[in-house]
């Protein structure tokens, strides 16, 4: 199985300040991990700290 975390940098609070709210999103998300079964299909959006879509994480591949 792989983990894929995509986050487009270029737009909104990411260019204004990209190591801090980067650190937010992966804080955020890695902490909300713990609401997902963690399997293949799994899934979701990630929003900035300005409430706007800017990337998304997915499990795929196979479990076990």
């Amino acid at each position: 199985m792989k983990f894929l975390l995509e986050v487009t940098m270029d737009d909104g609070a990411l260019t204004q300040n990209p190591e801090g709210e980067l650190g937010r999103i992966l804080r955020y998300w890695g902490g909300n991990l713990k609401h997902y079964a963690l399997r293949p299909g799994d899934g979701s959006e990630i929003y900035d700290s300005e409430y706007r879509e800017v990337g998304s994480w997915r499990i795929e591949g196979q479990a076990g």
